[in-house]
């Protein structure tokens, strides 16, 4: 049985949603703690609502400290990524190891996948990626100082917002609000 917990960061309600093997999604801050859940239930046929385990619980903490500023890198956090393509899965573990505070572009980790005519496949890969911020894919930026997308509520902005809090430059940017 699926199920997920909702709880507070200094910038929003976030939440996580897991089944036996691993996270099966996370869902950025908003708002209203509503509409993580609406996310959840429309996203996981059946998914329950629950008190989370004690390794959910050190996730959700892990969250809350990244968006304090902190910096935890959430690889503790076991994915069930079995409900994801192999390339994708392959893509998100690349992911997964950029430091917070630091960013890589989709070129690179498409070099880093052995081809760098990849980096679109790996654009599209992140833009479904069902565990944002412990599959850090706002750390993943576009060529030549671009931002490149983010497929989450608000876009560039949330984006822009995650690398501010963690201290991250965006692909040659100075600063990402001057």
């Amino acid at each position: 049985m699926d199920r997920y917990c909702v709880f507070e960061t200094v910038i929003g309600w976030a939440g996580l949603a897991w089944g036996e093997a691993g996270l099966i999604g996370a869902h950025l801050p908003e708002r209203d703690p509503g509409i993580v859940r609406e996310s959840f239930k429309r996203r996981f046929s059946g998914v329950l609502e629950s008190e989370p385990s004690p390794a959910i619980t050190a996730i959700a903490a892990d969250i809350q400290a990244l968006l304090r500023g902190e910096k935890p890198d959430l690889l503790d956090a076991e994915l069930d990524i079995r409900r994801v393509p192999e390339f994708y899965a392959k893509v998100y573990a690349i992911a997964r190891a950029i430091p917070p505070g630091e960013t890589l572009t989709y070129g690179e980790i498409a070099v880093q996948l052995g081809d760098r005519l990849l980096a679109q496949q790996v654009g599209v890969a992140l833009g479904k990626n069902p565990w944002p911020i412990v599959v850090p894919c706002h750390r993943v930026t576009a060529a030549g100082g671009k931002l490149g997308g983010f497929s989450a509520r608000g876009g560039a902005m949330t984006k822009l917002k995650l690398l501010d809090i963690e201290g991250a430059k965006a692909a040659g940017q100075k600063d990402l609000f001057g």
